[in-house]
């Protein structure tokens, strides 16, 4: 996020809103800034996001779907349409503050031949019905695939995408011509480690976001075993 003009009101006022979100954001513990950071990519960076910490606090996720809802106010919407937990959260969010009460409806994401899909659940199916109007939820926005892939999803289903809002928006990919509204919208550049300024710079690499992966498993519980 570059600094904004002082002659534009519009750019300074989106700078200080995306300031404020990244402080929300930091007090979820879902944003990690100045730091040097191992990805598990094997790549350096000095900033980190942990996705699954986003929506973790449920009154700041509240008053950050509000925002997204006003910012889409102004177009009448009959379905919020989402994939992943923390999007399936905060969609629930922004349609309770949509003026136009839209329903919440989830795809789910996975891999066919090696290449991504989403797929809508069949009794989801008859509320994307031909003329719909949709409104696309997400938390993080990297390359935008999934988002592609809903867009023509609504669409095969005869339906309208109205625009995407999502938290964050890593990259300025354009998604069909759909408007995009991001509460943040900014990209942190990775490094291959021989080339990594932080490293020449002798900063102690953070390898904790990796050690949990190898370190620490999910927390189970199964149904006992019937004798």
């Amino acid at each position: 996020m570059s600094a904004a003009p002082k002659n534009d009101p519009a750019a300074v006022e989106v700078e200080v809103r995306e300031k404020i979100h990244l402080e929300i954001l930091k007090r979820t513990g879902a944003y990690h800034a100045n730091d040097h950071v191992l990805l598990p990519s094997g790549q350096h960076t000095s900033e980190y996001i942990e996705k699954t910490l986003v929506t973790t606090e449920p009154s700041f996720t509240e008053g950050l779907g509000a925002v997204i809802a006003k910012h889409f106010a102004q177009w009448p919407v009959d379905a919020v349409l989402s994939t992943g937990p923390g999007a399936l959260i905060l969609s629930h969010c922004v349609a309770r503050a949509h003026p136009s009460r839209p329903v919440v409806i989830y795809g789910t994401k996975g891999l066919s031949g090696g290449k991504r899909r989403v797929t809508l659940p069949v009794e989801f199916q008859r509320l994307i019905r031909e003329g719909a109007r949709v409104l696309l939820i997400e938390d993080l926005v990297s390359t935008g695939t999934t988002l592609d892939l809903l867009i023509n999803l609504v669409e095969q289903l005869g339906a309208e995408v109205v625009g995407v809002g999502c938290l964050w928006r890593r990259t300025s990919v354009e998604l069909n011509g759909k408007p995009v509204f991001s509460l943040v919208s900014r990209d942190f550049p990775t490094y291959d480690p021989s080339e990594c300024p932080l490293c020449k710079r002798g900063i102690p690499l953070n390898e904790e976001f990796v050690r949990r992966r190898h370190l620490r498993r999910p927390s189970t519980a199964q149904e006992p075993k019937t004798p």
